[in-house]
């Protein structure tokens, strides 16, 4: 009987392993979307409006209307492509528009809001909302604007408030945003859910519609449901084939579930070739990671940090070049200076996590464990910062309190490089 018993353990063992090491991104379907990828009718319909309104523009120089249509035409190309001289232009020709309407445009605010969130420059947009509102008052543009600045700025119980007043209203804004807070909050569920009613309601707007499944997709990595995540990566992708984020899921999924680095690397030096964002090149350096090519992963952080550095960037990359700073490229005084500006851009339990980082990194163990006690203690994170801090931690020789964020930080592994994985399996052993 016990040799039976043997015998079905080990049976259920090996499915168990199967189970794990299944493949979830299909090699023929990204080999297809890769060999067969033409320009898709967003592209298209973004290249045509960009044409119109520029030479609308060009004769008509004086035309209130011509420099925001010809703006909207740029916000739309940077989504596609990340070039960020298209973002500065349409910040330029809106600041101009602005200017010309004596600031009493609340439309023209709200824009520039926009504009500086996706920049990551969110004191300032906190302060074009607030013009706007004067405005306008509560009208539903602005009150969602305003969630967006105050949230992204790491002011999370005005967007709280404003939340609550708004209640369940039913609409795509409403849902979108709520699953961004339920995300923050920690409700993970909760945020899918709302992510993909979202996706419901965009309709047959492609673009809303793939904003969403893509965020749904992001929030199932984070989850550990990369299955799901693949689906509905697939999905937004099979909407429009101009989505570069969606397909750069895929080779994380490939590169960090499937252990395929090859068909990662293919699907990264694709996107790479398609867009000007430096996003891609972290991507790359993770998969030299994987390889444990430290000479080409150093080349790539070099090369991310040359582009993503740039003072034109913002505050878009900091979170990433201060990891590079400390992990890889060992100049930690560089991420100290980043964290720091970070802290004034946005003070949060996550960038508060992330100077803590880089004074422990930057041996000023001390300073470390006093950011970590007074602010980021006991405040919702994310797997990086939960595994950073678990770090911390196990140098303090707090070593049981270590382990649970170590565990917390697991729990999300997908959101963490190659090499931040294998150490935390040797942490958690």
């Amino acid at each position: 009987m016990k040799y039976v018993l043997f015998y079905i353990s080990a049976l259920l063992i090996l499915s168990s392993c199967r189970q794990q090491e299944k493949t979830i991104v299909e090699p023929a379907f990204a080999d297809s979307l890769l060999l067969h990828y033409s320009a898709s009718q967003s592209e298209q319909t973004a290249q045509n409006n960009l044409l119109f309104w520029q030479k609308r523009l060009d004769s008509l120089p004086e035309n209130f209307v011509n420099g925001p249509k010809y703006a909207s035409a740029l916000m739309t190309r940077f989504r596609l492509y990340g070039n960020i001289h298209d973002l500065l232009e349409a910040d330029s020709l809106m600041q101009q528009s602005n200017l010309a309407n004596q600031g009493k445009e609340d439309e023209l605010l709200l824009t520039l809001a926009n504009l500086a969130l996706m920049r990551h420059q969110f004191s300032q947009a906190i302060q074009y909302v607030e013009k706007a509102k004067q405005i306008s008052g509560k009208k539903y543009g602005t009150v969602m604007m305003d969630f967006d600045a105050v949230f992204e700025a790491g002011q999370y119980d005005k967007a709280a408030t404003i939340l609550k007043s708004l209640r369940q209203d039913g609409s795509y804004a409403y849902f979108f945003r709520r699953s961004k807070y339920e995300h923050y909050a920690g409700s993970l569920d909760s945020a899918i859910a709302y992510m993909l009613m979202a996706a419901e309601k965009a309709g047959n707007n492609r673009q809303l519609k793939q904003a969403a499944l893509s965020n749904a997709a992001d929030l199932c990595v984070h989850k550990g449901n990369l299955e799901k995540a693949y689906l509905l990566y697939k999905e937004s992708i099979e909407i429009d084939a101009a989505d570069f984020h969606s397909i750069t899921g895929l080779g994380w999924i490939a590169l960090v579930h499937d252990k395929n680095d090859s068909l990662a690397e293919k699907i990264f030096s694709f996107v790479h070739k398609h867009t000007l964002s430096p996003d891609v090149l972290l991507k790359m350096e993770q998969v030299a990671e994987a390889r444990n090519d430290s000479l080409s992963q150093k080349k790539w952080a070099e090369e991310f940090v040359a582009q993503a550095g740039q003072s034109l960037y913002g505050n878009m990359y900091n979170k990433y070049l201060i990891r590079l700073y400390t992990e890889i490229l060992n100049e930690p005084a560089k991420a100290v200076k980043l964290a720091e500006q970070e802290i004034k851009n946005r003070p949060s339990p996550q960038t508060y996590a992330w100077l803590a980082w880089a004074c422990f990194m930057n041996k000023d163990k001390e300073k470390a464990y006093l950011i970590f006690k007074t602010i980021v203690s006991g405040k919702p994170l994310e797997g990086l910062e939960l595994y950073y801090m678990g770090k911390l931690l196990k140098s303090m020789d707090k070593g049981y309190n270590a382990q649970q964020y170590f565990k917390a930080a697991y729990k999300n592994r997908y959101d963490l490089s190659p090499a931040q994985v294998n150490d935390l399996e040797k942490n958690l052993e």
